[in-house]
């Protein structure tokens, strides 16, 4: 007798997690580490603009990291994120140069708060706590500004749940701040919700919709029309730009590792077995794509949060395959169309499971990006509803239990070649299901709950500590 898994229930009024809140352009190396820090920096100082006293009654500020961001903080860049976001920085517009300034800056004792209001910053401002955990995720942060007279002005909890988003003490699991989700899919309505793969396919079989369709449905009545067309498109722009600057840029990425880019060589390579035109070089390219936009997000430059900076090659670089192999008559509508179905996914796995490798390991991470580029691709394949859910469950099945074990704390060991292997994961995984009609016996709703209960059973020394694994098992050079 065959036994089912048992699904959680689904929480009735879920927000709607919509493409253009999973993919946001950011800032390297980590999403959960320097993005969301970021933002949880940035809001702190909007509240302090906002409260009676204002920025002027601060004399300084002090930000204890817990858990994974205390154990990978300096490796993952948050001690620089946080300051950019107390400087008034801004995630889709902040540069690595930016960063850099205002952690000058601090190293000479100084912090413009919220970028306009001088402030003193002592030595110890900053403190790891790798070994403090906070009960609802361990990406945790807490930030402290005093008056003069050492009177605390504020104390706020922020937690970095990963992708970038980020939630406050007090607020229910899945509430947002500023640049989230919920901004306004919590409170608008859209024409077809679902919380699970069963609910999305019924209503594709119900309404006769493809999932393209369903998903800019949804989208329509969040943003409009416009809107999301635009938005999609600076996200497919920012991705291949990426994928292009990756692709030129030669020498070492930052870090005690002193990792060499290998970006830019394999084009020089591939380019040069195309022009003897003696063999296919189209899967090597795929492997080349992952690997330039993982380098450019090691070496702290702008990426697509997708749905992890640390994933983030794996979508652009399956999505650029995908056009270049099956070569549509419409390349733009294409890319937005594998991006709002790569979503879909996304948002599914996000809501019943983690996209956080200090939650669940890079399963959540890697995984996640894999299922959700073999979703967007074999949708371009042309496959029904059931054979695209097929592929992003294939995908996802074959990383369970994948550990989160950064080398020296830093985004590029394996972090980088675990991209390329993921991003061919996402190819095979579509090809073999459009060899099927969509039947299968372990559903993607399965599969993703079999993946958080994963996450909970890994020990902590796998999830984004560098305690176990090839962290400690690597010699650092």
């Amino acid at each position: 007798m065959r036994t089912t898994l048992a699904l959680p229930t689904p929480l009735a009024a879920r927000a709607y997690i919509s493409a253009l809140d999973l993919f946001r352009v950011g800032i390297g190396p980590s999403s959960s580490h320097t993005v969301g820090p970021l933002r949880a920096a940035r809001a702190f100082v909007q509240q302090l603009q906002a409260s009676p006293h204002g920025l002027d009654a601060v004399a300084y500020v002090e930000c204890d990291l817990f858990g994974s961001l205390g154990a990978t903080g300096i490796g993952h860049g948050t001690p620089g994120a946080v300051l950019a976001g107390l400087s008034g920085c801004v995630v889709e517009s902040v540069t690595k140069d930016d960063v850099e300034r205002v952690v000058a800056d601090a190293g000479e004792g100084m912090l413009a708060l919220g970028g306009t209001h001088p402030i003193a910053l002592a030595p110890e401002w900053l403190r790891f706590a790798p070994h403090e955990r906070r009960a609802r995720h361990p990406n945790a942060l807490e930030l402290r500004a005093f008056g003069a007279d050492g009177e605390v002005l504020a104390r706020d909890t922020y937690y970095s749940v990963g992708g970038g988003f980020v939630e406050h003490e007090g607020d229910t699991p899945n509430g947002s701040i500023e640049g989230n989700s919920g901004d306004t899919s919590a409170s608008a309505g859209v024409p077809y919700p679902f919380d699970t793969a069963v609910e999305l396919l019924a209503h594709c079989r119900a309404t006769a919709l493809g999932l393209v369709d369903l998903a800019l449905a949804n989208e329509h009545a969040l943003r409009g029309e416009p809107a999301t067309t635009q938005g999609l498109r600076a996200i497919a722009d920012a991705m291949n730009d990426c994928i292009d600057r990756g692709l030129m840029t030669e020498g070492t990425l930052p870090g005690g590792l002193k990792v060499p880019r290998r970006a830019a060589a394999m084009a020089r390579t591939l380019r040069a077995i195309d022009a003897e035109a003696t063999r296919d070089t189209s899967l090597e390219w795929l492997q080349a794509y992952a690997i330039a936009v993982n380098e450019e997000n090691a070496a702290g430059g702008r990426v697509v949060t997708a749905p992890t900076n640390g994933a983030a090659g794996i979508i652009p670089a399956v999505m650029r395959y995908a056009l270049e192999t099956q070569r549509p008559p419409d390349a733009d509508r294409a890319a937005q169309e594998f991006l709002l179905v790569a979503a879909v996914f996304g948002a599914l796995i996000k809501s019943n499971a983690s996209i956080s490798g200090a939650e669940a390991g890079c399963q959540g991470e890697v995984g996640s990006a894999a299922s959700m580029a073999a979703a967007g691709f074999a949708h371009l394949l042309g496959g029904t509803p059931e054979q695209v859910e097929n592929a992003a469950e294939i995908a996802m099945e074959h990383s369970l239990g994948l550990t989160c074990d950064p080398v020296g704390g830093l985004v590029q060991l394996p972090c980088i070649e675990r991209n390329a292997i993921g991003a061919g994961k996402a190819v095979a995984a579509a090809r073999m299901a459009m060899h099927g009609d969509g039947t299968h016996l372990i559903s993607f709703d399965t599969v993703v709950e079999t993946m958080r209960q994963t996450g909970e059973d890994m020990s902590t020394k796998y999830k984004e500590t560098s305690e176990g694994g090839l962290a400690v098992n690597v010699v650092e050079c």
